[in-house]
C-alpha cells in the first residue's frame, strides 16, 4: 500500500537520525517531501549536512548528494525571537508556512510525520485537524521532557499536539513517562533512534588515528556532543583529572561545539590537564566514525538524554561505553557486556568505571551484535507498521502528483 502513497515529513533539521530515518523509509513510498524549518539569518548548514549541499533557487529545494530520487528536501524559512514567548508563538507561524509550501510545491500527502512536538508537531496537528491527513508524531527529547513542564501554557500547547496525533512515537522509556504524565490517551510507541551502519562500523584503529593526527601510544577516551550544561562535560573533565592520577597513558578528546567552549577550556587549563583533555571542536558528521574507531572507550556524561544515539554509533564501531543514568542511556547500555552506567554529576564514579573499562578485554562481537538491534533497517520496520495501519484505516492512498 505504501508504494502508492506520498509521505510528508515536518522537521527542524535534516541530518543524522532524521536524515537516516527518512532515507530508509523512502524506499517504501512513492514520494517523500521533507519540510525543514530554519532561521534564514542562520547558516543553512546548521540544519543540513555540509557535504554535497547546493541550493536549487527556482524551486527553493535543497539538493543533497546521495539522497534518494523520490525525496525532496524543502526549507521552510521562519523568523522568531529567541525568547520563550517568541518560541511559543512559533507554532502558528510554522503551520502557515507549511501550508504555503504545500501549495507552492504541489505537495499531496497521504500521511504526515512530524519530528519534535514543537513547532513541527504543532504544524502537523493543525494539518491533521484541517485536512484529515493521518498524523504521526515523534517526541524526541527536550520537546517532551522539558517544554510541557515549564508552565501551564507550554503544557497546554504540547498536550494539544499529542491529542491530535493518530499515533505517538517517543525514543525512550523515560520519555514515555513524560508523555503519560501529560494525560494523552493516544497510542504511544517507544521506538529508539537508529544507527547508520553504512557509516558506523569497525575500522582499523591505527589508521583512523593516523588520519586524524591522534597519538598511537595513548588510551583514548572519546566524548561527542554539543558543549552544553546538560551534557555534563565539566564532570567528564573532572573525572579525567582523577583518572590521570592512576594512569598517565590516557587522553580524552571532546568533540563538539557550543556555548561552554571557553568555560571548559578554562577548566582544563586551571586543572593543568592540557596534556590529557583536548577540545577538538565541532567536526563534520562524516568524520565522526573515524573518531569512534580511533578511541578505546566512549564516554557520555550527560545529566539528561532522550536517547543518546552517539552511544549506539560507538557500539557499532566495536567500542564500549561508560555513560550516566540520564533517562536515555538506560535503554542502550542494558548489560555490562556493552559498558557501564554511573550516577550523573559524579566524577568519582565516572572515573572508577572508566578505569575498569580501559583495563577490561571486551568481546567485540557482543558490542556489534547489540548495535545491530538499533540498525535503521530494524527500527523502521516498526514505523512502517504504524504507517500501514493508519493507511489501512483511511482507505487506499495514491493521488496523482
Amino acid at each position: 500500500m505504501l508504494k502508492n502513497a506520498n509521505l510528508l515529513v515536518l522537521s527542524h533539521q535534516y541530518y543524522s537520525f532524521i536524515k537516516d530515518q527518512v532515507e530508509e523509509i523512502s524506499a517504501h513510498f512513492r514520494h517523500v517531501d521533507v519540510l525543514v524549518r530554519y532561521k534564514p539569518i542562520a547558516e543553512i548548514s546548521s540544519f543540513l549536512p555540509v557535504e554535497g549541499l547546493k541550493r536549487h533557487r527556482k524551486r527553493s529545494v535543497i539538493v543533497l548528494a546521495g539522497v534518494p530520487e523520490n525525496v525532496r528536501v524543502i526549507p521552510v524559512p521562519l523568523y522568531y525571537l529567541p525568547t520563550d514567548s517568541g518560541y511559543k508563538r512559533l507554532g502558528k507561524k510554522h503551520y502557515r508556512a507549511v501550508r504555503r509550501m504545500i501549495a507552492k510545491h504541489d505537495i499531496q500527502p497521504d500521511l504526515a510525520h512530524a519530528h519534535f512536538t514543537w513547532s513541527a508537531g504543532y504544524a502537523g496537528a493543525r494539518l491533521r485537524e484541517e485536512t484529515g491527513i493521518p498524523f504521526v508524531l515523534t517526541a524526541h527529547g527536550y520537546d517532551i521532557y522539558d517544554l510541557p513542564f515549564r508552565d501551564a501554557e507550554w503544557r497546554e500547547n504540547i498536550k494539544y499536539v499529542l491529542d491530535r496525533a493518530d499515533e505517538v512515537i517517543t525514543v525512550s522509556a523515560s520519555n514515555l513517562k513524560c508523555v503519560r504524565e501529560l494525560g494523552t490517551e493516544k497510542p504511544v510507541h517507544v521506538i529508539p533512534n537508529g544507527v547508520n551502519l553504512k557509516l558506523f562500523y569497525p575500522r582499523e584503529s591505527g589508521e583512523c588515528r593516523r588520519v586524524l593526527g591522534l597519538p598511537t601510544d595513548r588510551k583514548i577516551v572519546l566524548a561527542v556532543g554539543r558543549l552544553a550544561e546538560i551534557k555534563g562535560q565539566r564532570y567528564l573533565v573532572e573525572a579525567v583529572g582523577q583518572l590521570v592520577s592512576y594512569r598517565h597513558d590516557v587522553i580524552c578528546y571532546i568533540v563538539g561545539g557550543g556555548e561552554l567552549r571557553k568555560r571548559l577550556d578554562r577548566q582544563v587549563r586551571e586543572a593543568g590537564l592540557q596534556d590529557y583533555v583536548k577540545l577538538a571542536g565541532a567536526r563534520p558528521y562524516h568524520e565522526i566514525p573515524l573518531w569512534m574507531s580511533a578511541c578505546d572507550l566512549f564516554a557520555l556524561s550527560s545529566l539528561r538524554e532522550s536517547f543518546g544515539v552517539a552511544q549506539v554509533e560507538a557500539l557499532a564501531c566495536g567500542k564500549p561505553v561508560v555513560a550516566t543514568y540520564n533517562g536515555g542511556s538506560e535503554s542502550i547500555v542494558t548489560s555490562e557486556d556493552y559498558g557501564y552506567l554511573v550516577e550523573a554529576a559524579n566524577p568519582g564514579a565516572l572515573c572508577g568505571k572508566m578505569l575498569v573499562a580501559l583495563d577490561r578485554e571486551w568481546k567485540r562481537e557482543h558490542l556489534l551484535n547489540h548495535a545491530l538491534r538499533f540498525s535503521w533497517k530494524e527500527v523502521t520496520k516498526r514505523i512502517i507498521d504504524i504507517y500501514e495501519s493508519l493507511l489501512d484505516q483511511g482507505g487506499e492512498p495514491g493521488r496523482e502528483r
